[in-house]
């Protein structure tokens, strides 16, 4: 009996081959492509597929979002290869030489985002049950494509894509990266160029952090001076700089087409200069304090006591619940040092009030867990494991952030020229090498919502900057967010790291050419 299971499995491994091999197209192990992050399962077939001038993108149904993702998918596909792939409705899934994006039903546990993506020699099938699912599984098949396709330039060569199944889901619904343009500002273009590159690692929420002792980004039309005058410099005496709402809707947009969700931050009651030095009503004293261009924390705090502080604040959130339409508004909350704590409570328990009544969802940084948290406020970890526990007793989900493990405006080492170390060095495998739902004993993975990874630019001034500090940490992140942690493994991720360079070479990324990579 065991000779003949024996045989049988000789005689299918030797059709396999002689299928392949009649095909003409090369023998391919989708195993040795490198992807980020990993994937939940990958079963691979040994052929490949031809990407050519006749290859069509059909989406199987009249969607507008998924006809835009197929163009898109078009669109990065030509420079590199010269073709313009036309994109099309079609059901058919059986015509050869066709990439198919499909909405269908699959399994519960593949969720909102999951996908299967199945590579044959006749086609490729990228399905979902979800738009968003069939965005997440091409920036799986821009991997397995060979590297040369994030060139500008056209490339003289075949593209073959190996043969197999993918089926993947995330570990976390919430993987987020957080900008801070108010120590720095950075305009529109760079936050879109940010967005196209966390976009192609899955991760699906852009904070951006607006405002803060040094500058106020964000156009409030019913508090003009925040702009003009707050707005006017940044850490080291720069102009500074702002976004006028049309700005910041265009961003909210760019980042929904790519399945992204802004957040928008207004850091209160501390970290609040700018905005007292634009409205000195918003100060205890009456007085505007000086604009502020250093970086120490912890010595500005708007007025608790005063109701136009209440108004100011219920101006700002129903400005930017106009402007935004994902479901939270983070709050900061975050080293207040000099807001008593018998202010700060009531202070962060009626803010919490103002933004629920716009139908928004709280987040704040770990320390508003010592208030009373209302309608599923979510708490931000970054520094004491007890405000994150706190959180958890009052049923808070938790977004982990730890500034040892995720803050990327730590250096990698003390020879790192930009960045800063209060928290630690964090090379790549301290970046990498941690898991949330262990990390604070007594929160589990229930308790979380997702992980996030916060670039604070106090010495980050240029998109080089960004991504000298982000990448290739960000990669890592992105990996601990979407795969399951049995998957992970320090040497199998250094090792497809070190194979990924050359991609973020073609990328044009200036990212961190760590030692470890090197070994």
């Amino acid at each position: 009996m065991m000779h003949i299971k024996l045989f049988n499995q000789v005689l299918f491994f030797f059709s396999i081959i002689l299928i392949t091999s009649c095909s003409g197209n090369p023998q391919l192990n989708l195993s040795e492509t490198v992807l980020f992050p990993k994937p939940v399962s990958l079963l691979e077939t040994g052929s490949s597929f031809e990407l050519n001038a006749k290859t069509k993108i059909l989406v199987n149904n009249n969607s507008k979002e998924l006809l835009e993702i197929g163009n898109s998918l078009a669109s990065f596909i030509s420079p590199a290869t010269g073709f313009n792939l036309p994109v099309e409705i079609g059901s058919e899934t059986s015509k050869p030489n066709n990439i198919y994006l499909n909405i269908t039903d699959l399994d519960a546990e593949f969720g909102s985002e999951g996908y299967k993506l199945t590579i044959s020699e006749e086609t490729i099938v990228v399905e979902s049950a979800t738009v968003e699912g069939v965005f997440r599984g091409i920036q799986t098949l821009r991997q397995i494509l060979p590297d040369e396709i994030e060139s500008k330039q056209l490339q003289e060569k075949s593209w073959f894509i190996p043969t197999g199944e993918i089926k993947d889901y995330p570990e976390y619904a919430y993987r987020g990266a957080m900008l801070d343009v108010a120590r720095h500002f950075f305009d529109v273009e760079d936050v879109k160029h940010y967005i196209d590159l966390l976009a192609a690692y899955k991760i699906n929420v852009l904070h951006l952090h607006l405002s803060d002792d040094q500058g106020w980004r964000i156009e409030i039309k019913s508090w003009p001076k925040l702009t003009t005058i707050g707005g006017s410099t940044e850490v080291g005496g720069g102009e500074g700089g702002f976004y006028t709402q049309e700005q910041y809707k265009e961003i909210v947009a760019y980042a929904a087409a790519n399945y992204i969700t802004v957040i928008p931050e207004i850091d209160m009651p501390g970290h609040t200069n700018a905005a007292l030095a634009s409205y000195p009503e918003l100060n205890c004293n009456g007085k505007s304090p000086e604009l502020y261009t250093g970086i120490k924390v912890g010595f500005s705090t708007l007025c608790t006591s005063k109701e136009i502080t209440y108004k100011f604040i219920d101006d700002v959130v129903k400005e930017l619940v106009a402007l935004t339409p994902g479901p939270y508004i983070h709050i900061g909350g975050d080293e207040s040092h000099v807001t008593d704590m018998e202010d700060y409570i009531p202070f962060i328990n009626r803010v919490q009030d103002i933004v629920n009544s716009y139908n928004k969802t709280v987040i704040g940084w770990d320390e508003i867990a010592h208030a009373d948290l209302k309608n599923e406020a979510i708490v931000q970890f970054w520094a004491k494991e007890e405000n994150a526990k706190k959180g958890v007793a009052q049923n808070s989900k938790v977004i982990v952030s730890p500034s040892t493990k995720t803050y990327l405006d730590m250096k990698y080492d003390s020879l790192t020229n930009i960045g800063l170390n209060w928290a630690g060095y964090i090379e790549l495998d301290s970046a990498y090498l941690w898991t949330p739902d262990t990390f604070i004993k007594g929160v589990k993975k229930e308790n979380i919502l997702g992980i996030e990874s916060p670039l604070w630019t106090e010495t980050i001034t240029t998109m080089d900057d960004i991504e000298y500090m982000v990448f290739p940490r960000i990669i890592g992140h992105s990996e601990i967010g979407w795969t399951p942690t049995s998957l992970r493994n320090w040497e199998d991720y250094k090792e497809r790291l070190i194979k990924h360079t050359k991609r973020l070479k073609l990328m044009d990324v200036n990212y961190y050419d760590s030692k470890l990579l090197s070994e």
